[in-house]
Order: structure tokens, then C-alpha cells, then sequence
């Protein structure tokens, strides 16, 4: 039977952690192998910056190659190799378009009053955010007085992250817009500088390219970062049964397998981007929960890269009439916390504003009101990514009689005193 080959993502330090200790060894396998947290350790990565690559760290390599399993065997022997996960495909968490909401109508969006960003002090100012998407509309005049630095992971001119969909730019407006036709649509207006990683396209993305995007925004030193993507796991079988004819049992079976090594990966890379302190403080990663749920006939677990152990996950919630708060019905379940995702108002590709639903609009306000914590610990230099998202936890806002397993700690809170 011929030996199928899968794509493998692959990622690689540059040396083994004994071997630039300067230590020797005749047997490859004695070395101990690296692990993320030890090769994205922020002060070495600061300390080699200026030699970065642009696959992510100087120490660390994303590589993509066609293996079997006795290929994979032979890679995980390698100690420089750090992990290998099947590339999946990644897809957008599309947004649902709304009539009910009119920009116009207000001068204030409902999501920035609900998580107080209106009664902060903060604005963002000196914080560097990261929105990880479908690209940004560099035109638009939420943006103006921004630096926006783009990096294109999906082909094409490496500096183009034209948003042909218009998703990224109603993220980014979210996080830190300016006023737009007298109303206000970013929770944090100070940010003056965003990192736009172009990471899906029409036909979506990949495992890859997620990992490729998130290792570049830590090496530009984004302190907050904004994902709203989820792994495609209907997508991945599919592709092993109509690429590599696996029956659909088997390709169940090998979709399955994947899923739950790239949710190790990312949980790995979690554990790296907030754990170290150091010079880079480490990175928040906000991430939406997903809109696959039916509520309330059934509801969906949230999936990675959301699934992270460190990242935070966030639920979606709506306003009923008396001004309370409910589960958006598409809001996936086993979020961290929960933030505004029904009729948000925010920038429309080509110029002025639209109103949007989904998980993808809820990540955006915590990732706004974590860049206010990152400039209030700044102040007493506390900042450390495990110190805002303690914060995020402790100061957010009860929402009982709603269940902790669809709204997590609770909603989003901004700080409120200098």
C-alpha cells in the first residue's frame, strides 16, 4: 500500500537549547529537546531582534512538509524540532450583516457604554495592537493618525492587507477607531500604532499562517492581539477524502487527530505569549468564542485557536429591550468572558459605517479594553499579560442569572481610575 503523505506544519528552533548552551553531544536524541517557552523566551528574543526572519523569531522557524508517518516518527527525534501539527484550514468567523441597528442613530455604539470604555481615562496611548484578519482599509477615517503596519501571510505583496471582505476593518474599528460621522465606534481612540496581519482570503486560511502571524506580532512587539478565526475541522475531513481519498471514517478519525494536536500547539503558544514577563511583558490574545451555536436548540464548544489555555475566548451578548443582557444565539459555549456582539456599529470598508453581529465583534471589546489595562499597569509598571488578564477576570461585570459556561467571568470592564 502506498505510504500517503499528509501537509505537516512544522515548527523549528534554530538550535538545540544544550547546543547554544555550548554544550556537546554524540547522540542527536540525548539532547534535550527545546520547547516554545524556552525558544520564545522574550529576552533573548529582544536581545536578537534586529536578526529576525520573516517566518517569526530569529529562533524559531514555521516550515510546511508533506510527511508520512514514519516521516513524522523520524522528525519528532529531532531535538530542534518543537512541534508537528497537521496544517488545517482556517476559516473566517463571519459576521451577520443587520438592519436593526443604524449607524447614524447614535452617537455613542451601546458596546462601548457597556463595557465603560466612555467612563475611562484610558485611552490606549502607547500600547501596540495587533488584529490578526481579512486586512484593513488603510483609507478609512477611523484609522487616521494610526501607523498601521501590515504584513500579508496569504500571498501576494507582502505589505498589501486590502480588506476585500470588510471583516478585519469592523474589527479594528471596534478596537481602536476613531469617531466616525460624530460617533464613537473604538473603545481605545489613543492607540496610535496596529499590527494588521492579512491572514485569511476568500478561500480562507491555514494552521500555518495563523501560527506564522501570531510568532510576526510578538516579534513587532504588539502587547494586545485581537483573532477572530476558528479551525474548520468540517473543512480538513473534507480535504482528506477528496485530496488523499481516505474513506470518511478515516478521514474522521485523522481529522479528529489533528484537531487536538493543533489545540496542544496552541495551547503552547498561549503559555509562551503570556507566562514570560521579561522585557516584552508578554501578549494578550483575545479570540471570538465562534458563531456556530443555534440557541437555544443546540450549542457548539468553542474551538481553537480560542481554545488556548491562556488566550481569552469571548462569548457574545445582546441587549433585550429592558436594557439587560442575553447570550447572542450564535455565541458558542466555554468562553472566558463574555463582551458586546449584536449590532455593533463600526467602520465599513469603502468609508462610513455598518452594523455587524457576531463572536467577531465581541473579541475586538476586549482586546480595546485590555490595551486601557496595558496603559493603567504601565503607569505603576505593573504590566505583565498575566497581570491584565487577571484584571480582565476580577473586575469583570456579573452577569447571573446567565450561566458561567455561555458568558465565562462575565462582561468586559474598562478601568476607571487613574
Amino acid at each position: 500500500m502506498k505510504k500517503m503523505k499528509l501537509e505537516m506544519v512544522v515548527l523549528r528552533s534554530r538550535a538545540p537549547r544544550g547546543l547554544e548552551a555550548g554544550l556537546e553531544s554524540t547522540n542527536p536524541e540525548s539532547v534535550r529537546r527545546g520547547s516554545l517557552d524556552e525558544v520564545m523566551d522574550p529576552q533573548l528574543i529582544a536581545a536578537r531582534r534586529p536578526r529576525a526572519v520573516a517566518h517569526g523569531f530569529e529562533d524559531v522557524d514555521v516550515q510546511v512538509d508533506e510527511m508520512s508517518a514514519g516521516d513524522r516518527r523520524r522528525f519528532s527525534a529531532d531535538p530542534t524540532v518543537l512541534s508537528i501539527t497537521p496544517k488545517m484550514p482556517v476559516m473566517l468567523i463571519a459576521a451577520f450583516p443587520t438592519a436593526k441597528a443604524s449607524p447614524k442613530a447614535a452617537t455613542v455604539g451601546w458596546g462601548i457604554e457597556a463595557v465603560a470604555a466612555t467612563t475611562s481615562p484610558f485611552s490606549g496611548d502607547g500600547v501596540t495592537v495587533a488584529v490578526l484578519d481579512t486586512g484593513i482599509d488603510r483609507t478609512h477615517p477611523a484609522f487616521t493618525g494610526v501607523d498601521l503596519v501590515g504584513r500579508n501571510f496569504i500571498g501576494g505583496a507582502p505589505d498589501d492587507v486590502t480588506d476585500a471582505e470588510g471583516h478585519g476593518t469592523h474589527c479594528a474599528g471596534i478596537i481602536f477607531g476613531r469617531d466616525v460621522d460624530n460617533c464613537r465606534i473604538g473603545v481605545a481612540r489613543g492607540v496610535k500604532r496596529a499590527l494588521i496581519g492579512k491572514v485569511l482570503g476568500e478561500g480562507g486560511g491555514s494552521s500555518e499562517q495563523i501560527v506564522q502571524a501570531i510568532l510576526w506580532a510578538q516579534l513587532e512587539g504588539a502587547n494586545v492581539l485581537s483573532m477572530s478565526l476558528g479551525m474548520d475541522f468540517p473543512g480538513y475531513q473534507q480535504l482528506l477524502m477528496t485530496k488523499y481519498h481516505y474513506a470518511p471514517a478515516q478521514a474522521t478519525s485523522l481529522a479528529l487527530a489533528g484537531y487536538r494536536l493543533n489545540t496542544r500547539l496552541f495551547d503552547d503558544l498561549s503559555r509562551s505569549m503570556v507566562d514570560h514577563d521579561g522585557l516584552m511583558a508578554g501578549q494578550v490574545v483575545t479570540a471570538a468564542a465562534g458563531n456556530e451555536s443555534h440557541r437555544p436548540d443546540y450549542s457548539i464548544i468553542v474551538a481553537p485557536p480560542a481554545t488556548g489555555e491562556r488566550f481569552l475566548s469571548v462569548a457574545a451578548l445582546g441587549r433585550k429591550k429592558d436594557k439587560t443582557f442575553r447570550v447572542a444565539p450564535f455565541s458558542n459555549e466555554g468562553a472566558t468572558i463574555a463582551a458586546p456582539g449584536e449590532e455593533i456599529v463600526s467602520a465599513r470598508t469603502g468609508g462610513g459605517l455598518v452594523a455587524m453581529s457576531g463572536t467577531s465583534m465581541a473579541a475586538p471589546h476586549v482586546a480595546g479594553v485590555a490595551a486601557l489595562w496595558v496603559e493603567k499597569l504601565r503607569q505603576g509598571d505593573q504590566f505583565t499579560a498575566r497581570n491584565v488578564i487577571d484584571k480582565l477576570k476580577a473586575t469583570a461585570l456579573g452577569l447571573a442569572p446567565l450561566s458561567k459556561q455561555d458568558v465565562g467571568q462575565g462582561l468586559v470592564q474598562a478601568p476607571q481610575m487613574k
